[in-house]
């Protein structure tokens, strides 16, 4: 009886020693931070490919973070994307929408399942309670700051062709909502407007259906660099001269290195910052479970082309 027993003993504590390891296992899986990313692909723009970089440096695996991204610029793609995230168990889902709109029921979702939700780089149109902070731009402000400056030209006509990004996106929104306000009131008249949805070859061909059509402008105002860049190409293509000393005024967004090079060589006229650095400040957050406020703005400004130098786009210029 006794040997039986101790066989008996020996057992349980053999199956405790597994129970333990299974145990230690689990509360160390359970110790790596799950995280939901859904962007725009970095294919977008050169803003875009430095904010993804941003989230992957920062979101690591190195750093205990299990990472899930998905990226597209349709805002049901994005949607269900969200949805999987749910159902997949993430901690976090770090949001860059699409579009502003149709995200309520997700959102809903994703506080019932206890997934707590960051915006970052645009707002959406949703009850603050869905979310626990938005790390954005303020879009709104940059598309004021640009046409001001726009104004500041005292030019005798504003003929503007207009190239917006994806329509329905904060960014879109923003950037067009000060220029609409213009057109209204008569001081600037709306050549064409336009969605290239940030797409340089799109921007060439509205640009190039504008010189085919004989109408005079003399402001192109592109909402990104990239369509900046396709409207200068059609410019260039045309012999129609644009910058400091040229006949059309060529304004973009973003501040991409290689475009605030072209503000440095009279070529372009302005630029309007919009900082992709939004990981940082979320992670912090994440960290100390604090949210100091419901809306972080970036700090972001214009560049001039007459004023602009090359520390500003040592500073404050993205990519190489």
């Amino acid at each position: 009886m006794k040997k039986i027993l101790t066989t008996v003993f020996a057992l349980l504590c053999v199956a405790s020693l597994f129970a333990g390891g299974k145990a230690d296992k689990g509360a160390a899986a359970s110790s790596e931070i799950k995280v939901g990313i859904i962007n725009n692909p970095p294919s977008e723009s050169g803003y875009r490919a430095a904010n993804v970089k941003d989230m992957e440096t920062v979101f690591s695996a190195a750093k205990g973070y299990k990472v899930s991204t998905f990226y597209s610029l349709k805002n049901d793609e994005q949607l269900n994307a969200a949805s999987q995230m749910i159902t997949d168990g993430v901690d976090y889902i770090l949001l860059s929408a699409a579009a502003t709109d149709g995200w309520d029921a997700v959102l809903k979702n994703a506080k019932r399942a206890g997934i707590k939700v960051f915006l970052f780089d645009r707002m959406i149109n949703t009850s603050e309670d869905l979310y626990e902070s938005a790390v954005v731009s303020n879009m709104a402000n940059q598309g004021n700051t640009a046409v001001a400056w726009l104004k500041s030209q005292k030019l005798p006509v504003y003929n503007v062709i207009h190239i917006q990004g994806a329509m329905g996106s904060d960014a879109q929104i923003g950037r067009t909502a000060a220029l609409d306000k213009e057109f209204a009131a008569g001081t600037m008249k709306k050549v064409v407007q336009q969605t290239a949805t940030w797409d340089e070859a799109e921007a060439k061909k509205i640009v190039e259906a504008v010189i085919n059509s004989g109408e005079k402008f003399n402001v192109i105002y592109a909402e990104n660099d990239g369509m900046a860049k396709g409207a200068v190409a059609a410019l260039d293509e045309a012999g129609i001269t644009h910058g400091v000393k040229g006949d059309v005024i060529v304004m973009g967004f973003d501040c991409n290195k290689w475009a605030l090079r072209e503000l440095l060589a009279g070529n372009w006229n302005y630029d309007g910052q919009c900082s992709p650095f939004q990981a940082g400040v979320i992670e912090q957050m994440i960290k100390s479970g604090k949210v100091p406020s419901k809306k972080v703005i970036s700090e972001e400004k214009g560049f001039d082309a007459k004023t602009i130098t090359q520390a500003d786009i040592d500073k404050y210029g993205l990519g190489d």
